[in-house]
């Protein structure tokens, strides 16, 4: 009676010891897999909304655009240290892939068949486990759909990798594998073990697998098993080498993966300990019955027990705290990446205004001989004058010689205005809007850009209708937007026959429309969707740096405004810009004098 009692409460107190051992194997193993898995959760999307991989999809017919975006999926893949990254159309068909030059790439196979394409082409997100069936590597992908214009253009797919979770595994007194919706393991500390099925394979479990090819070619086998129970611990025998090996096993659902973890404990060594401990009750309650020193010989044995027990649980919360501190540290890394993008941002955005300014600077530059010959004709006039005028005062002629210094003060007005211009389009601008007068901003972008008129010998007409027209804007970053349009108008036409520029500005009850038209050659075809590009010119090496349509984009773009650019039916580029009338939002902050 006692060996029977006794050795079923050892065993179940053992099996009891195992399974707090082994839960907290599971729960480690299950953290580790979800933050590996949440690392990536969220950049598919982030690169599907990206604007080059919108434009990819919308262009897959661009080789020279395509083979830069295997570039860079390339270097954006060794920076997230995933294991591929690459874009497919609509019909499947992969269009680019970070290794595009490798003997597996995926350019121009077609994965069709995969969840993680078809889950996104429905508008959701795709997730899928699978043995890929160009690299026959395992992985984990995440796919995101490309929405342009409300529908899906295209699809993001991050493939990671989890043999560096798997190898952490082996090595211990216990086995880990993951099992898929099937059943069917697709990693495990156990090497023999993989692509097995726990339950026993079926026809329709075959078929379901085939159709997405989750496992490739691989053979699935069935994993001899069969299940038992013990007071309330799950047993699970396995087959090794021609015998059964009994397992404790303990499970955890990853419903968000579609994954079922289970960790397994060998019972040979608590159901040794349980016998041990009958057999030892046996001899101490034998020995009591002998002697006082066999008895104290027992106390003995049984210290050193509780001494051991303590030293293996200190053991193994120290394992605990080792693992929850490397959890804690992966988090603070992400904190302190999320921590640097939005520094990225930041500087991004001051480098935009910085370029903005430097525009402006290399436009000042290109204007400055112009203005010298503006400054010294009205110099060489003023001295004229002044000689003249000492002439006419020796010879006694005051009022000829006052007329005289009345046109040396409005040379001299005429030299000021122009500085001032030119002083105040070289600020920086205040960021705030105000409601301002088109016709000033007009008449003082007249004053910059007058010698390119000239030297071009363009015929400037300007419509702003009978109206006062007052828009939305910042004067100073306005007037930038017309210099840079009217100049690339004015150098449009300056090697044609038709030298004709056309300004005109409509107000309407919700916009005011201003158009620049040149009876230029136009804009290149093809050309149309890259002229807002930062860098791009179609003007000659050394005749700017490709910065002002991009600038003025970016302008129009703060005030709440558009501007396109397109080919005018009757021949020349015509420029639009949409623009707020003044009086539409009433609580804008003014702007101060610039």
């Amino acid at each position: 009676m006692i060996v029977s009692w006794g050795g079923s409460y050892a065993t179940r107190f053992y099996f009891s010891e195992a399974e707090a051992r082994g839960q907290n194997t599971l729960r480690l193993a299950v953290a580790v897999l979800r933050g590996h898995l949440a690392r990536f959760e969220r950049l598919p999307q982030l690169l599907a909304d990206h604007e080059d991989i919108r434009r990819l999809v919308s262009n897959p017919g661009d080789d020279e655009f395509v083979e830069e975006m295997n570039l860079w999926l390339k270097s954006i893949n060794a920076l997230l240290e995933s294991s591929d990254l690459y874009v497919m159309l609509p019909n499947g068909d992969t269009l680019a892939a970070s290794n595009f030059d490798t003997d597996t790439s995926f350019v121009g196979g077609n994965f069709a068949y995969r969840p993680y394409f078809l889950d996104p082409m429905e508008g959701r997100p795709g997730r899928f486990f699978a043995l890929g069936t160009t690299s026959l590597k395992r992985g984990y992908y995440f796919g995101a759909p490309v929405i342009i214009g409300g529908d899906v253009a295209g699809v993001v797919v991050i493939k990671i990798d989890i043999d560096a979770i798997e190898d952490n595994w082996r090595g211990g007194d216990y086995e880990i594998f993951v099992t898929d919706p099937e059943g069917v393991i697709f990693m495990t500390s156990k090497t023999d073990w993989l692509f097995m099925s726990v339950p026993p394979l079926t026809g329709d479990l075959l078929e379901r697998t085939a159709e997405t090819r989750r496992y490739a070619d691989a053979q699935l086998r069935d994993l001899p098993t069969s299940r038992g129970a013990y007071a309330d611990h799950e047993l699970l025998l396995v087959e090794d080498g021609g015998t059964f090996r009994e397992f404790l096993m303990l499970t955890e659902e990853m419903a968000e993966a579609g994954w079922t973890v289970k960790v397994l404990l060998d019972t040979t060594p608590a159901r040794a300990q349980a016998l041990s401990a009958v057999i030892l009750a046996v001899l101490v309650v034998g020995l009591i019955t002998l002697s006082a020193a066999i008895y104290l010989q027992r106390r003995a044995r049984l210290r050193e027990r509780r001494q051991l027990e303590r030293a293996a649980q200190e053991q193994l919360e120290r394992r605990v705290a080792e693992r929850t501190a490397e959890l804690a540290a992966v988090n603070t890394k992400l904190e302190e990446e999320i921590g640097e993008r939005k520094a990225t941002e930041a500087v991004l955005r001051k480098t935009q205004s910085d370029l903005i300014q430097a525009g402006k600077l290399a436009a000042l530059g290109q204007m400055s001989a112009a203005l010298s010959h503006e400054f010294n004709q009205p110099l060489s006039a003023a001295r004229n004058y002044a000689d003249n005028a000492l002439v006419l005062i020796e010879r006694g002629r005051i009022e000829d010689a006052r007329g005289n210094v009345t046109r040396i003060s409005g040379l001299i007005d005429r030299m000021a205005s122009i500085s001032r211009h030119l002083r105040n389009f070289a600020r920086k601008p205040n960021q705030r809007l105000s409601a301002i007068d088109l016709g000033e901003v007009v008449r003082d972008t007249l004053e910059i850009i007058d010698w390119r008129i000239k030297a071009g010998e363009a015929e400037l007409t300007i419509d702003l209708g009978d109206v006062p027209v007052r828009v939305l804007a910042g004067p100073v970053r306005l007037e930038q937007v017309l210099v840079n349009i009217l100049g690339n108008a004015i150098d449009a036409v300056s090697e044609g026959e038709d030298k004709r520029v056309e300004l005109a500005a409509r107000h309407t009850d919700d916009a005011v429309t201003i158009t620049v038209r040149d009876h230029g050659p136009g804009i290149p075809t093809g050309l149309g969707g890259r002229i807002f590009d930062p860098f791009f010119s179609t003007k000659g090496v050394g005749k700017g740096l490709g910065l002002g349509l991009s600038i003025s984009y970016n302008i129009i773009k703060d005030f709440g405004g558009e501007l396109r650019a397109e080919n005018h039916p009757e021949g020349g580029a015509v420029f639009t810009i949409v623009l707020k009338p003044a009086g539409q939002t009433s609580d804008t902050a003014l702007e101060p004098a610039q």
